[in-house]
């Protein structure tokens, strides 16, 4: 029974070390990404040009549809 304990008691200064390990290293910035920020700026242009490109042909296919029906309706009166 006192080996159970004695485990026990170990496991939680091992837990607690662990936790006192994370802590600090979130503390002192470890986690903290300096690559993928001066990455992402390279292809940001790739991916606003391509929403961009693509909202460019919805407009030009709203715009031709607007004309389309303006020329149906001048028939119609």
């Amino acid at each position: 029974m006192s080996i159970i304990l004695l485990l026990i008691i170990v496991s939680i200064v091992v837990a607690g070390g662990f936790l006192f390990a994370f802590i600090w290293a979130v503390r002192n910035g470890q986690y903290d990404d300096d690559y993928s920020p001066s990455m992402r700026i390279l292809f940001d242009d790739l991916k606003k040009g391509t929403d961009k490109a693509a909202g460019e042909q919805e407009n030009t296919e709203s715009e031709t549809e607007t004309t389309t029906k303006t020329k149906n309706t001048d028939k119609l009166h």
